[in-house]
């Protein structure tokens, strides 16, 4: 290899660039009392930088919607110990963004949110937080 050929590979590598995750900042509750359902959903949220908090009981849920650092919930709507209906109106309360994560139809009342049925597909929940956030994915 000649000098100006090893010049110009040098100029020619790619730039890498690292660009800041989409949900860098991000607390996402996950409200689900399926293992397997939680993994899937923790999995699809892998790369997008997002902090992935899960619980499986409403009882456990009503102490975390608290924190002041949530910003969106996914739900699933019946849990072992009951329906999220009270978890939805605190949500609505507090004004965190939730989507309903369920097999049921669409809800009303409390629960009256966006809904993506099961099973979806990875990106159909990551673009629905987007949708919730506002399209406003990095703080």
């Amino acid at each position: 290899m000649r000098a100006g050929d090893k010049a110009r590979s040098r100029l020619a590598a790619p730039q890498t660039h690292h660009a800041t995750p989409p949900f860098h900042g991000r607390s996402i509750l996950v409200v689900e009392d399926e293992p397997l359902i939680v993994m899937d959903i923790t999995q699809a949220f892998e790369h997008t930088g997002a902090e992935m908090t899960s619980t499986n009981t409403l009882r456990h849920t009503l102490l975390l919607v608290e924190d002041d650092g949530l910003s969106a919930a996914i739900l699933d709507h019946a849990l072992g110990d009951g329906d999220s209906s009270a978890l939805c109106a605190r949500l609505k309360e507090r004004g965190i963004p939730f989507l309903i994560y369920s097999g049921y139809e669409r809800l009303e009342g409390a629960c009256r949110a966006p809904h993506v049925n099961k099973p979806a597909r990875d990106g159909e929940l990551v673009a629905a937080i987007e949708n919730l956030l506002g399209g406003k994915t990095s703080s």
